[in-house]
């Protein structure tokens, strides 16, 4: 009888595994990541603290406000401090300029023209806002490419991006000019913003193109019809939209619209898009979260039943016609502003200052008797409170 072959067993060898390497692609350019022994493991996380180190001392610094005069007299005493103290040349708003001009003592507040707003990234070092959240959408308006870093002081409402008290204004600026000194930065918070362009008949309009921060909306407005809205992706058509409207906000702007109308809370260096439906007519159109990659054109088709609206950071509306469409992408601009302590900590102190975020009671501890030599002890757990007889 003829005994059976043993089956082959594995030999270790040093490499007996076929050789490989992983590209990193978006699409448009190509990285190489290196593979050790054909093991694919993750050599850092992709998105990491920032720090912020000047090579040369700051120069000048953009200051914004709120509308109207509530905040001025704080306006006046931080451009002081910058200009007296610093020797930072102070710039403000036309408008703010002009009511500065009634004040007497404050000449040394420079100004700029409407007509020379795309100049400001050439020469502003870094902006401050006074108020809440719209100051920093405002000043993401104001630059149309890169932003220079941008430090607010929570004097509005609801100050979920402002994590920083005026009170302590001139130990944070301090810190914004000084932190570099013995290789100690501040960090700094990128946040992504989106770059939106309306397109007419397949082309873009000239002078219809928007850096959005929070997020881009389409909707009826105040069509009576639901919206139909074609969504691309690279040109894959991978839905279409039968509701109020459809939202694509950045993880900045996901705590803003977006949690209203369902989305999720994403930490703001998450590289990502959020699609979210605004009352959608399908209990299964639920929002999705999309990789950074992404570029998303959301069409008003040509059967549609009415026109739509589209607006950027809650501005700029304006109407879309049948065949009209919006193209979204990530922009290479982000807006860096500087964290109070870093950026996960400050996150979690808006989420819970502002929104609340898991504020409840805590229940009661659990209560243990025990007999011990005809004494009672109480023994409260998480209190420890002990009550003798």
């Amino acid at each position: 009888m003829v005994s059976p072959t043993p089956p082959p067993t594995l030999r270790k060898h040093r490499r007996d595994k076929a050789e490989m390497y992983v590209v990193r692609t978006d699409g448009f350019t190509c990285n190489r990541e290196i593979v050790q022994d054909s093991a694919l493991k993750f050599a850092h996380p992709s998105t990491q603290q920032q720090m912020l180190m000047w090579k040369t001392r700051p120069k000048r610094a953009l200051v914004l406000k709120k509308l109207g005069d509530e905040l001025l007299p704080q306006l006046l005493e931080l451009a002081e401090f910058l200009f007296k103290e610093e020797g930072i040349s102070v710039l403000v708003e036309p408008h703010v300029h002009r009511r500065i001009s009634k004040e007497g003592g404050y000449e040394f507040v420079e100004t700029f023209s409407e007509k020379n707003v795309g100049m400001l990234e050439d020469v502003v070092d870094f902006v401050v806002c006074l108020g809440g959240d719209g100051v920093i959408l405002h000043s993401s308006s104001l630059f149309a490419r890169a932003i220079p870093p941008v430090i607010s002081f929570n004097l509005g409402s609801m100050g979920f991006l402002t994590s920083h008290y005026f009170q302590h204004y001139r130990n944070d600026l301090k810190s914004l000019l000084y932190g570099d000194q013995g290789l100690e930065g501040v960090f700094i918070t990128l946040r992504m913003r989106l770059r939106c362009q309306i397109c007419r008949k397949g082309e873009p309009l000239p002078g219809k193109t928007f850096e959005v921060m929070n997020e881009v909306v389409i909707d009826r407005g105040a069509n009576p019809f639901l919206s139909m809205i074609e969504c691309y992706e690279r040109g894959r058509l991978i839905t279409k939209v039968q509701a109020d409207g459809v939202m694509v906000a950045t993880p900045t702007g996901s705590t803003a619209y977006s949690v209203a109308a369902g989305g999720s809370m994403v930490h703001p260096t998450v590289p990502c898009m959020l699609f979210t439906p605004i009352c959608p007519h399908s209990l299964s159109f639920r929002p999705v979260i999309l990789p950074d990659s992404a570029e998303l054109e959301l069409k008003i088709p040509h059967d549609s039943r009415s026109t739509g609206w589209v607006c950027f950071d809650g501005k700029w509306k304006q109407e879309l016609n049948r065949g009209d469409s919006v193209l979204i992408k990530m922009s290479e601009f982000p807006m860096p502003t500087v964290n109070k302590s870093d950026q996960t900590d400050d996150w979690f102190a808006s989420l819970i200052r502002c929104l609340s975020w898991n504020e409840r009671l805590e229940q009661g501890g659990r209560t243990i008797d025990l007999e011990e030599g005809g004494r009672t002890i109480d023994l409260e757990e998480g209190g420890r409170t002990i009550d003798l007889e």
